[in-house]
């Protein structure tokens, strides 16, 4: 979802000097908002922004390879933690962007349901799930289930995905009738409807980290990052079901 005169708010922000590309791995589930921000920057700065979405473990996987990522935003601290352990990214730029809820949907329009009537829900059908043991969206999702006693009864039904945009495509094309993504996912995709949003004491608080990488080949990288925590792309994420943290 793109906001009236988004491109132009962004010409608050200083233009560069001349056009850089900014290249920024993004966790999947960022890519609705994140396109119209990038989209924006680009038309009003001139930069060229590129992004890469995926799972957060895969992406954090690759900066530690030698990816050339200028920007790195993780769906989770953990992965987060795992690229400033390594160096590969600049402590000093690292900041808590957005926060999130994790959320139960199924295909179209559906009644709203109990967390707990989750077994009997889903019958023989398949849990769409992002992979529960290294993508966030999984991984909180797992921890939900077991902190509600449900896991053990669902485990054999999940279908794992990639990331959890995969995982809600499952849904919206029918192909698993229930799925777990985050609440921003559910506002991106309008084939499914949400069940019923999953308890914060249930897992660990979802925070999604930005920062610069080591590599970062453009001063235009800080630039872009610091321009997420402010209008208009607080905004913009805040329309997409985001959680947007001061």
């Amino acid at each position: 979802m793109r906001l009236p005169l988004l491109a132009a708010a962004f010409l608050a922000v200083a233009p560069a000097a001349h056009a850089d590309e900014i290249v920024v791995f993004a966790a999947a589930s960022l890519k609705t908002a994140l396109d119209a921000i990038a989209s924006d920057w680009q038309q009003s700065q001139g930069d060229t922004v590129l992004v890469s979405y995926a799972g957060s473990s895969k992406l954090a996987q690759q900066i530690q390879a030698g990816a050339p990522a200028d920007v790195f935003i993780s769906a989770s601290t953990e992965w987060m933690d795992e690229v400033q352990k390594s160096g590969d990214i600049d402590a000093a730029t690292r900041r808590d962007l957005l926060g999130n809820t994790l959320v139960l949907v199924a295909p179209g329009q559906p009644d709203p349901a109990e967390i707990t009537a989750l077994p009997a829900l889903l019958g023989e059908g398949k849990l769409a799930m992002a992979m529960v043991d290294s993508v966030p969206a999984g991984q909180y999702g797992k921890q939900a289930l077991e902190n509600l006693g449900l896991w053990s009864e669902v485990q054999a039904q999940v279908a794992q995905t990639d990331n959890v945009r995969a995982a809600l495509k499952l849904v919206a094309l029918k192909e698993a009738p229930y799925g777990i993504v985050y609440a921003s996912d559910a506002v991106a995709e309008p084939g499914v409807g949400v069940v019923a949003t999953f308890p914060e004491g249930s897992h660990d608080k979802i925070t999604y980290p930005g920062a610069v990488t080591s590599l970062a080949q453009t001063p235009q990288a800080a630039a872009f990052l610091a321009a997420l925590a402010k209008e208009p792309a607080r905004s913009v994420f805040e329309q997409q079901g985001f959680t947007v943290l001061p």
